[in-house]
């Protein structure tokens, strides 16, 4: 869709037209040699110019780049806005916003009607690949390592760690899913694993599933974990709960259409 956003500024297009601007800047500085030309009177002064100019138009791209397809900062803006007065020929949004009855704007209101207006110009592929870039924003960079870790299927050990009941069950939980899928996707803060692995499954990116005995040896090291380890401390009995993970349906076709060593 075209229309513009109930903040008055532009979607895709002025992003590109952004892009454009910038590119023919740097084409231009290119073609006419600054480079080469140091030496003349005035072109240092015209070349600090042409590149603050440049800067100037590459953050406000950045700027764009992050506000775009963002329901919720457009909401919150358009929400902000909602007391002041229309600007003659915008277009507004096909769903409206009505303000509280203290006339201050409603932002989770605001970010629904968004997100509304959003589905009416969506087609499948288009609404895939919104649904794809929201959970992209999600991840961390570790999370982003062990999901590549498990694209290719293969399962990896996870373990928790709770307290013993007197009937041999498992009580209250201390530890949640950690995992050697970590190690092995080389994250920078191995101690957060279980809570990566915890995001994951709360994406639907990964599932969890049984216990899978060709993968004692991997157990066995998992329990040496420095994490495990720590958790078992928490408790008077510890009782271990091996299960596995593997990248779910969703996770696989999410990272098919993210895989950067494609494309």
């Amino acid at each position: 869709m075209n229309a513009e956003r109930p903040n008055g500024r532009g979607t895709g297009d002025e992003v590109a037209d952004l892009a454009r601007r910038a590119g023919q800047l740097a084409g231009w500085a290119a073609r006419t040699s600054f480079a080469l030309g140091r030496k003349l009177p005035g072109v240092e002064t015209a070349e600090r110019g042409v590149r603050q100019v440049e800067r100037q138009l590459l953050a406000e791209l950045r700027r764009r780049l992050d506000e775009v397809d963002d329901p919720y900062h457009a909401a919150l803006t358009a929400a902000s806005a909602m007391n002041r007065p229309a600007v003659p020929g915008k277009v507004e949004a096909t769903v409206t916003i009505v303000p509280a009855r203290d006339n201050h704007a409603e932002p989770l209101r605001a970010a629904m009607a968004e997100l509304l207006n959003h589905s009416i110009g969506f087609g499948r592929d288009r609404a895939r690949e919104y649904f794809y870039a929201i959970i992209l924003r999600q991840l961390t960079p570790d999370e982003a390592r062990i999901l590549s870790a498990l694209s290719d299927g293969s399962p990896f050990p996870t373990i928790d760690v709770a307290e013993r009941t007197g009937l041999g069950g498992a009580g209250r939980l201390v530890l949640r899913n950690a995992s050697t899928v970590g190690k092995a996707a080389g994250v920078s803060l191995p101690d957060q694993v279980p809570g990566y692995v915890t995001r994951l499954i709360g994406l639907g990116l990964v599932d969890l599933d049984e216990e899978v005995p060709s993968l004692e040896t991997q157990y066995e090291i998992l329990m040496t974990d420095e994490t495990v380890r720590d958790a078992e401390k928490h408790v008077k009995r510890a009782k271990f709960v091996k299960r596995t993970i593997h990248v779910s349906r969703l996770g696989a076709e999410f990272w098919q259409a993210c895989d950067p060593s494609f494309g």
